[in-house]
């Protein structure tokens, strides 16, 4: 099933009530859909981006208290909506105040849906300047069923793009991680 309508803002959407029926207690507390979790040596976050972000918002504040809290040396974050594309449809900047919090506790990795089609983004601040030291990877990837979108002209820090269906394969690391798209057979990128 094509989860990505579930948070959708288009006008009428369905609603989270689908998630949090089929993921239950793994989705976190109903109606909220923010949680986290660990895989071996890393921290992983998951956020709800049709909830409140702002600085003092509940889910601003709850992100700050887990990531005080689990200070590994290895996290990632995923949720929805992206703040860096190369998407015809954009990027959202409502997903700032998050990508602020990520990027002040050292995250390593975002990774989001929404835009159908894959794209990878170098290590960057959350203003989008190059960081190779501290900077957040953003990867985009909405590659599983829906109609896939165009891309207008590449963003600063895109190193890679496709409008190919596919999945994303990532391997965390104790220490790092790798990651590869894969096109679905018969097709290819650059």
């Amino acid at each position: 099933a094509d989860l990505c309508g579930l948070y959708d803002k288009r006008p009428d959407p369905p609603g989270p009530a689908a998630y949090f029926s089929y993921f239950g207690d793994a989705a976190g507390a109903p109606g909220l859909g923010f949680y986290s979790y660990d895989i071996s040596s890393w921290h992983v976050v998951v956020l709800n981006t049709n909830l409140p972000m702002e600085p003092g918002s509940l889910q601003q504040a709850w992100l700050k208290e887990d990531l005080e809290a689990n200070a590994t040396a290895c996290t990632a974050a995923y949720f929805h909506y992206p703040l860096f594309t190369s998407s015809q449809y954009g990027p959202n900047s409502e997903v700032r105040p998050l990508w602020q919090t990520l990027y002040a506790h050292g995250v390593e990795v975002i990774i989001n849906g929404h835009h159908h089609q894959y794209e990878r983004f170098a290590p960057q601040d959350p203003d989008g300047r190059p960081d190779g030291k501290l900077g957040i990877r953003q990867f985009v990837v909405g590659t599983g069923g829906s109609n896939l979108y165009g891309f207008n002209a590449p963003a600063p820090n895109s190193e890679v793009r496709a409008s190919a269906y596919g999945v994303f394969k990532l391997t965390l690391q104790p220490l790092g991680y790798t990651w590869e798209f894969i096109p679905v057979p018969g097709t290819s990128f650059r």
